[in-house]
């Protein structure tokens, strides 16, 4: 968990991410990460019961909906933005859904859950946030776009 490694794969061969508690609201770390995300070329999804959509995306009340929308092997990451207590269920949500790639940005770190995410297979950051490493590794666009 959180090697360099991992988090240069991540950011390498991630597409598409499933943000899970993003907002619309301006304040939100959320709003303001996936935004920087989007502006360098990764495709976000919003997972949030209480919005239609953000970012020009539409949102979804669950992981589920989402990737029963895309379609299987469309949603590489998913990005939490909950509160620890919320991991869990997200993690067996994650594993039930084979998908590759967990972040748990700064605040959301459940090790237990983290844990069985690993045991699962999934690759996992925790307690990180991904602007920050995005920016620390000096990419200026997604490694796939930039021509």
């Amino acid at each position: 968990m959180n090697e360099p490694e991992t988090i240069r794969e991540i950011l390498d061969k991630t597409e598409t991410i499933a943000v899970i508690g993003l907002s619309n609201r301006e304040d939100r770390a959320s709003l303001g990460v996936s935004r920087f995300m989007q502006s360098r070329g990764y495709r976000i999804i919003p997972v949030n019961p209480a919005i239609e959509n953000v970012l020009g995306e539409k949102a979804y009340p669950t992981l589920d909906e989402a990737v029963e929308a895309l379609g299987e092997n469309q949603i590489q990451l998913v990005n939490v933005f909950r509160a620890p207590e919320f991991v869990p269920e997200i993690v067996k949500d994650v594993i039930r859904l084979k998908l590759a790639y967990l972040w748990l940005q700064e605040g959301a770190g459940h090790p237990e859950a983290a844990a069985t995410a690993e045991t699962a297979g999934i690759k996992v950051v925790m307690d990180r946030c991904i602007l920050q490493e995005r920016m620390a590794a000096g990419w200026s666009g997604h490694p796939e776009r930039v021509k």
